[in-house]
């Protein structure tokens, strides 16, 4: 653990042994966590909004008539470079689950602002203009002595005929999702007791400007020792990363995605929450649009498995690739 990451832990501990509420966000790589009170969050910096609750500004953002959203998407034969080593490491019994993420360049004409004020989603987050996210992916909450995860795994187009019998019924699909939950089932391990799986694979679906999408979640829960909000922090980043976005076994499926992703995920795919002086809610940081210097990329990716196949993959990466509104 990296000085950034301790100091982030204590001050996560020390804040909830006072009850006083504050935002976190720690990225990916664990290097720039950022913890804040949330009697000294700066809107013109930092907006969110977490289970509708947040500190949106009182005023509705004039829409534009048409919004323009337009996505190039890498090259195919790029990709498969990447997915055939990620592929080559699961034959090997390496890893039987890795998730795989690219940045896609979008143009649009709203600003990071406008599409967090539009965006519909459980967890929005708006960086200074530097990122934005909005993701339907919780992480973790913690209330009256439990905490709750809720990994998401498997998508599909919700127009395809029959299609919430067809993503239940895909053998892939589940394979992948009983291995996401046998990781954060092992992961809870650490800070709690009494783990178990509350609700197995339901379906939600998720609004977007290109149509909707269905995806599968599980409900995971577990118990934890008295005066655990005095180690908020501890609990939380021992969780880390997030196993839903980095596969399983996590250690193993961590190096692989740094050896063949090709870039890095910065807060991507972090999580960001808030404690409100009783209870913590947090989310992953997925559906993410960064402002770089040469524009914006929407980074997005999904699970890789033994059964999966490039195509099937690149075009659920490119599905992703879309903003929460109609």
């Amino acid at each position: 653990m990296n000085k950034e990451t301790r100091q982030c832990v204590r001050q996560m501990n020390a804040m909830g042994r006072e009850g006083r509420p504050f935002l976190f966000l720690i990225d990916y790589e664990m290097e720039q966590p950022l913890v804040v009170p949330l009697d000294e969050l700066d809107p013109k910096q930092i907006l969110y909004e977490i289970e509708g609750k947040g500190n949106l500004p009182p005023m509705v953002f004039p829409s534009k008539e048409q919004v323009v959203f337009e996505c190039r998407p890498p090259a195919f034969d790029d990709y498969q470079i990447r997915f055939d080593g990620v592929m080559a490491h699961l034959k090997k019994g390496e890893s039987c689950l890795i998730n795989l993420t690219q940045p896609v360049e979008v143009h649009t004409n709203l600003s990071l602002y406008e599409i967090f004020l539009r965006s519909k989603a459980r967890f929005k987050l708006w960086f200074d203009e530097r990122f934005v996210v909005f993701s339907p992916e919780p992480f973790v909450c913690i209330e009256a002595g439990k905490i709750h995860t809720f990994p998401m795994k498997g998508t599909l187009d919700a127009t395809l005929p029959d299609a919430t019998t067809r993503l239940l019924n895909d053998s892939k699909e589940l394979a992948e999702h009983h291995s996401s939950v046998e990781l954060l089932s092992h992961d809870l391990r650490k800070v709690a007791k009494n783990v178990r799986t509350e609700r197995f694979r339901y379906v939600e679906t998720i609004e977007t400007l290109r149509g909707s999408l269905l995806q599968t979640s599980s409900h995971i829960s577990g118990t934890l020792r008295a005066g655990y909000v005095g180690r908020l922090g501890s609990a939380v980043v021992a969780l880390l990363p997030a196993g839903s976005i980095a596969g399983a076994p996590k250690a193993a499926s961590v190096e692989i995605i740094r050896r063949w992703e090709g870039y890095r995920r910065g807060y991507y795919t972090g999580i960001f929450g808030r404690f409100d002086g009783q209870k913590l809610e947090s989310g992953v940081m997925i559906r993410f649009i960064e402002k770089q210097n040469d524009g914006l990329v929407f980074k997005a990716g999904g699970g890789i498995t033994v059964n999966s196949t490039v195509q099937r993959e690149y075009n659920e990466l490119l599905a992703k690739v879309a903003l929460p509104f109609r």
